[in-house]
């Protein structure tokens, strides 16, 4: 299977099956923003809340040594999606946080200035950089059809033309080879704009004044919630370092051309631990992070073999971090041997906190107005608040270190429906081979835990299954249905994740047993009635 039919199905399946759908669809669709469907939210929630119990509700379990330095504790917050706009100034948001981009004078359409892929084509002394926005695998087909359309050639003239094998981005070339670029909607070289900065943030206003004094913006992350409110948590809880202050929340990024199903959207949800340290301890805290949530995505299901925890190089850290590591999967969408981030764990310093508190904010000038002094340093930027932490045991004050842990709930959902997608060949009677869509959901985020199946609509079996899916209900989400054989009722809950089946026959009326069925395996078993809560519950949890 290809990876452009392998992509097609599992979008169609998770349209077909109530787990996404394009948003305002019946409109024409709105790009970068999908909404999660009857089963969709119930798998994302799922996943939310295995992060929620593992990372914060249990985390004492795992907190021990010698698997963390020391013990911790850990606390939740909810902050809002708008804040002071004095914030993104001083997280960097304001003036750094954006992406280049290049704009199509003949076509008039946008595109990001790292995204653009492309390959050198020559006939004789003239050489030109055809880009493309084809997938992967269609390429360097789109890549020779639109050179031969160029150089005014047929197909069959194709060995008049050299490609050099080395696929680039736009952003490799220097600008006087920027002109020989041939854009990706257009027959023209040279239509290409020079690259310029695009702030990704979403602009809003705050009240009745339309005009910049009322300008707000919604928030790209959730972690900067929590360093404004670090002084609030510590003095409310008489918290102590270490600690973490776990959040999930939505985000928005005004992405220039969102793509790939929802790896890369306009809203999105994060799950994010701020980890405050002493500095002296914060390089083991790092270690103990990255191996921790890498761990977290193997537990769920994702195979090792398609993860990777990648160290970043030292050209590609933020001016203010001491290191970080993505975890990466290997997406269906992407070529072979790429992988796409899932989650960062960076080791951010003090950078966060002393940027909060440093200087203080003349509420009199206008927002994101910023006043140095006479030694270049900032006059008017952070709160001018004590952001210091003193240990009330040694007396020791300090600025805390910062690990990051930040994950998309969004792209952990894509990475565990790729992962579970999976298709079955089926012999049936004729001969003929029949294929049906398994999806190998963990149990845990599995949407719905167990279906429960009457064998058939009479001698008493739907009103002992009622019984049975009565019980279940109060613990798990669970299915019932009594429709159709029994066989495409299993098939039914085998393309949904269901893990387990659990029918009522003629033997049920008999001696109150009931077959259990495992999705993967397709094992069976019997179990009493009486027994079905704590096995289901004893495997799903």
């Amino acid at each position: 299977m290809t990876v452009e039919n392998l992509m097609d199905k599992l979008v169609s399946h998770c349209k077909a099956n109530g787990f996404m759908f394009q948003s305002s669809e019946i409109y024409g669709g709105l790009n970068g923003f999908w909404d999660y469907g009857p089963l969709g939210v119930e798998l994302k929630r799922n996943i939310k809340d295995a992060w929620w119990k593992d990372m914060y509700q249990s985390h004492n379990e795992l907190a021990c040594p010698p698997s963390a330095p020391s013990t911790y504790d850990m606390v939740g917050l909810d902050c809002t999606i708008i804040m002071h706009p004095q914030v993104w100034k001083c997280s960097g948001h304001y003036d750094l946080f954006h992406d280049f981009m290049v704009d199509c004078r003949k076509t008039k359409k946008r595109y990001r200035f790292d995204q653009l892929r492309g390959r050198w084509v020559s006939q004789g002394p003239q050489r030109i950089f055809v880009t493309t926005m084809a997938e992967p695998e269609q390429e360097q087909e789109d890549i020779a059809r639109r050179a031969l359309k160029f150089f005014n050639l047929r197909s069959k003239d194709i060995e008049r033309l050299t490609f050099e094998e080395r696929v680039l981005t736009l952003d490799k070339l220097d600008e006087a080879d920027r002109a020989k670029v041939l854009g990706p909607d257009t027959d023209e070289i040279g239509s290409l704009t020079d690259p310029r900065e695009f702030n990704l943030m979403f602009k809003t206003y705050v009240g009745a004044l339309s005009g910049e004094e009322g300008a707000a913006f919604l928030r790209p992350e959730t972690a900067q919630g929590i360093f404004v409110n670090f002084k609030n948590v510590v003095d409310s809880t008489r918290i102590r370092v270490p600690f973490g202050v776990a959040q999930v929340g939505k985000s928005f990024r005004n992405e220039i051309t969102p793509r790939n199903f929802t790896f890369r959207s306009r809203e999105f949800e994060q799950m994010e631990i701020e980890f405050f340290c002493h500095p002296s301890q914060s390089a083991n805290w790092y270690q103990y992070w990255r191996n921790r949530r890498l761990q977290w995505y193997k537990d769920l299901g994702l195979d090792s073999d398609r993860l990777r925890l990648r160290e970043h190089e030292q050209d590609e850290l933020s001016h203010y971090s001491c290191g970080t590591a993505d975890i990466e999967y290997a997406f269906p969408f992407l070529p072979p041997g790429e992988y796409g981030e899932l989650e960062g764990i960076a080791h951010r310093g003090d950078f966060d906190l002393r940027s909060h508190s440093e200087g203080k904010l003349d509420p009199k000038k206008r927002p994101l107005e910023v006043e140095l002094d006479e030694q270049g340093s900032p006059k008017h930027r952070g709160s001018g608040k004590d952001l210091t932490y003193r240990d009330d045991l040694t007396n020791e004050r300090f600025i805390p270190h910062v690990i990051e842990p930040s994950a998309g709930a969004d792209r952990a959902t894509l990475a565990f429906l790729c992962q579970a997608y999976t298709e079955i060949q089926s012999s049936e009677s004729n001969g003929k081979f029949e294929s049906r869509v398994v999806m190998r959901l963990h149990p845990r985020i599995a949407p719905y835990k167990a279906a429960v199946l009457p064998l058939v609509k009479k001698d008493g079996m739907p009103e002992i299954a009622a019984e049975i899916y009565g019980a279940l209900k109060k613990k798990f989400n669970v299915f019932y249905d009594e429709k159709s054989a029994i066989g495409k009722r299993y098939w039914r809950q085998d393309k949904i994740g269901t893990p387990y089946c659990i029918t009522v026959d003629s033997q049920t009326l008999v001696d109150r047993t009931v077959t259990i069925r495992e999705r993967d395996s397709m094992e069976q078993w019997r179990i009493g009635i009486d027994q079905v809560v704590a096995e289901i519950e004893k495997r799903v949890c």
